[in-house]
């Protein structure tokens, strides 16, 4: 009980109950003080003027016709007028509206009036002393009394019904989504994978959710990256260190210069796998920005490739210089090892919003079917293009890793006129 008092959704709807019950009280009492609180006052004065009048009438009118008259009123106005003790000594039966009735009539009277009943009967009684009489004057209250507008009371109470189940429809809409995020959360939290969210709703609901099922997709794949990860560490290391150990029982018997060499070669090939793993693993972290000339990057970056670079116009970025730095050179080594030898382009577009570096050899290209899954680790392709790779498999997804984590895109294509083209995007900031 205590855990659904405190969802959004139980608040929501208690907080919206209290406001719609207090908008009834409140619509309630004006209409009552303004509505039917000044028509039950008129009424009642009509009534206390007519049963003076009627009283006043009968004691000026002849004996012989009073008769008559009383029964003219009783037809008419449902008023009984007479001089008999009807013994009227009770208490009447409660009505709406009896005391402004009661107080009509004292003021009209000029002495205090308190209604009467008889037992048994329904009819309310006063006495009005008139002209050397005792008039006993009754009447049927359900008959002048101001009835409550129970149609509009009824209205008003299932205008706020509707608009109070409708509220917590709405609200129920907003909840549920919010209540999947959460349970989702919460497997993620244990290390579970949760279902994807549906992507519906209103904009900010869906685009949570996209948001959310992106961000469990990454987790995936982060977890598959991991266990990709230490399934190629354990494989890939296994073979030097089996021709180092091999090497080393060797070294028993015959210690020569070129079994040492390749001892350390096999320990050289296991920093370099090492050096990679790490590599990819740093991979994880933005990197803090600063803002430099990339056209500037570039320049550098051809020189040091030995790459033909035509001196470009200052393209100033906000972006992790290290991390783009890491990206370029790796995609120009990819290209320059498998592109069969063929030149690599480098090409700089500095657009207002969007800063895209191309990387373009004229090799043999990939297969439409593979530009995806080349960025994954430890991938290797089985065509012309790994047949001269000596690298880990790691390249193109510390590329990946890096353009994703800060924030830029990356995406390989095959050219027309033959080889391959890798495109980095950067927003400017």
């Amino acid at each position: 009980m205590t855990l659904f008092t405190r969802s959004l959704f139980a608040r929501t709807a208690l907080t919206l109950a209290l406001a719609f019950i207090v908008f009834q009280a409140a619509a309630f009492w004006v209409v009552y003080r303004t509505l039917i609180v000044p028509v039950a006052e008129r009424s009642a004065n009509d009534l206390a003027g007519l049963i003076v009048l009627s009283a006043q009438t009968w004691v000026e009118l002849p004996p012989q016709t009073r008769a008559a008259f009383e029964r003219e009123l009783a037809s008419r106005h449902g008023l009984r007028l007479t001089t008999v003790d009807v013994g009227a000594t009770a208490a009447v039966q409660p009505f709406t509206f009896r005391h402004q009735i009661e107080a009509a009539l004292s003021q009209r009277t000029g002495s205090a009036v308190r209604l009467k009943g008889v037992p048994g009967s329904v009819a309310a009684w006063l006495d009005i002393p008139l002209g050397g009489h005792d008039l006993r004057v009754g009447f049927f209250p359900d008959r002048y009394a101001v009835k409550l507008p129970l149609a509009a009371i009824a209205v008003v109470a299932l205008g706020t019904f509707l608009s109070l189940l409708t509220a917590l429809m709405l609200v129920r809409r907003i909840t549920v989504p919010l209540a999947r995020a959460v349970q989702a959360t919460h497997q993620v939290g244990v290390g579970e994978l949760p279902d994807p969210l549906p992507e519906t709703g209103p904009y900010e609901l869906a685009e949570l959710a996209r948001r959310f099922n992106r961000m469990g997709h990454e987790v995936r794949e982060l977890l598959d990256n991991r266990t990709t990860l230490l399934a190629g560490i354990s494989h890939d290391l296994r073979t030097p260190m089996t021709r180092l150990q091999l090497n080393l029982e060797m070294l028993r018997a015959d210690a020569s210069p070129a079994r040492i060499d390749r001892a350390v070669t096999d320990l050289a090939d296991m920093n370099r796998l090492i050096s990679g793993y790490l590599a990819l693993a740093r991979t994880t972290q933005p990197e803090a920005q600063t803002r430099f000339d990339l056209a500037a990057l570039l320049q550098t970056l051809a020189a040091q490739a030995g790459l033909a670079w035509s001196p470009a116009s200052p393209c100033e970025v906000l972006a992790g210089r290290l991390a783009l730095q890491q990206i370029l050179v790796n995609l120009i080594e990819n290209a320059q090892r498998y592109g069969g030898g063929t030149p690599v382009e480098l090409a700089l577009e500095c657009g207002e919003q969007t800063v895209r570096v191309s990387v373009r050899d004229s090799g043999p290209g990939i297969a439409a079917e593979q530009l995806e899954k080349v960025f994954r680790p430890f991938y290797r392709l089985e065509a012309s293009r790994s047949a001269l790779t000596g690298g880990t498999g790691l390249g193109l997804a510390i590329v990946r890793q890096l353009a994703e984590t800060n924030g830029w895109t990356v995406g390989l294509a095959n050219r027309e006129t033959g080889g391959l083209e890798a495109v980095l995007e950067i927003r400017r900031l």
